[in-house]
């Protein structure tokens, strides 16, 4: 297989939008604002991940409205919306972001659709366009140490686990442990730019 070419620019939001069996993935929008207000009341959405607690619709009106669109034209953060494929409400949120030039995924799910595949589902396709859109070239997973939940929706999407970092994560004004996995092209069947030379054992 031929070596993937990464894209010349960004993606498009306004033309970007990837489809799975069950679900659609397409940016954030305005629309979206009271769903991700209403999402991110979650205590557990709260607890393991970066937004502010209390999450008050400020918040939410500033991330979708100026934040995401600021990030995809950057080409630094892609955040999407999780959907059904013949449109409902929001499922989940996933995004590809890019921390020192290497890939990485984040992930929330709605509570009253939790347990339905949709999330893994949502990662798999979306570590696949980041694989054949963006040039990845490896794309890691991390959380705070603990997060089981997560850890089991990445592991289910194919994440192969490689550790625990020590005061990895920023969380809240303190650093925490996290754990890390990633996933490479060849993982998914898809040639990477380089060839991977893993050490002997």
């Amino acid at each position: 297989m031929e070596p993937l070419t990464p894209r010349s620019g960004p993606p498009d939001p306004s033309t970007t939008s990837v489809t799975t069996e069950r679900l659609r993935l397409r940016p954030l929008v305005p629309d979206d604002i009271d769903a991700v207000y209403a999402a991110c009341q979650d205590p557990d959405v709260q607890r393991w991940t970066t937004i502010p607690s209390p999450y008050g619709r400020q918040h939410a009106e500033h991330f979708v409205g100026r934040v995401v669109p600021d990030m995809w034209r950057a080409g630094t953060n892609f955040v999407f919306a999780v959907e059904p494929a013949g449109g409902g409400p929001l499922l989940a949120s996933v995004n590809a972001h890019s921390h020192s030039g290497v890939w990485a995924v984040g992930y929330w799910t709605v509570r009253e659709h939790r347990g339905r595949g949709y999330t893994t589902e949502a990662l798999r396709t979306l570590t696949r366009w980041m694989f054949t859109e963006l040039g990845a070239d490896r794309v890691e997973w991390r959380a705070e140490a603990g997060n089981e939940g997560s850890r089991a929706v990445a592991l289910k999407a194919g994440f192969v686990m490689e550790g625990t970092l020590r005061a990895a994560l920023p969380m809240k004004g303190t650093t925490r442990d996290a754990w890390i996995g990633a996933l490479l092209p060849s993982d998914v069947g898809l040639p990477s730019r380089y060839p991977y030379l893993p050490a002997r054992p």
